[in-house]
């Protein structure tokens, strides 16, 4: 009656490390508006899985035999708010921001996960895959967040500083264009495949 810390730390590694909408936010926010300006967005990010892996933690895949509408209909609310931050995406520009523009704050940090697919599908595969049938749910809820919170932690503003890096390089230049209309393409791509494809 355990979790798997250890193995459950490189798997949540691999997952926050690689492409998916919340990168993709951070990545274009600290190519945008800088990686500083982008700190509060960078935290609500974080912080917002927490609304997701609790109330998993606690019992909330059971709704999903009980109500599988529920969650069919979370799946493309949460699509479409990817296709729209997609779309934000590829007409972003990079550089510094205009006078009248503002970065995202930590509010808008804190619902990205909660629409993002990948999160969900990566929470659920760390209650079934890494948690010891038996354990309590406190212990292992609490674990599955402190790994994942500290795994964000470090990764997440890696992306925000390669965005503001990349913006430094590329701003202004005809690759710009070119660069956004792929991130946004990937950002669509990691979707579908969490979506379709069942990944995680």
């Amino acid at each position: 009656m355990s979790v798997a810390v250890a193995t459950f730390a490189v798997f949540a590694a691999s997952q926050v490390g690689t492409p998916g909408p919340a990168n993709m936010a951070l990545l274009a926010t600290g190519a945008r508006y800088g990686f500083r300006a982008a700190l509060p967005f960078v935290a609500g990010v974080a912080l917002g899985k927490q609304f997701v892996i609790w109330p998993v933690g606690f019992g909330l895949m059971e709704l999903a035999t009980r109500a599988p509408w529920v969650f069919e209909t979370l799946k493309w609310v949460s699509a479409a708010y990817i296709l729209w931050l997609a779309w934000k995406v590829a007409n972003l520009r990079l550089g510094p921001s205009d006078a009248a523009a503002k970065a995202p704050g930590f509010a808008a940090g804190l619902i990205v996960h909660p629409l993002n697919p990948k999160a969900w599908a990566m929470i659920v595969a760390g209650f079934t895959g890494f948690v010891s049938p038996g354990t309590d749910p406190v212990i292992a809820t609490a674990t599955i967040a402190a790994v994942l919170l500290a795994t964000q932690l470090v990764l997440h503003p890696l992306w925000t500083l390669a965005g503001d890096r990349i913006a430094r390089t590329l701003a202004g230049t005809s690759a710009e264009p070119y660069l956004m209309y792929t991130l946004a393409g990937l950002t669509v791509a990691s979707v579908l495949f969490v979506l379709f494809g069942g990944g995680t």
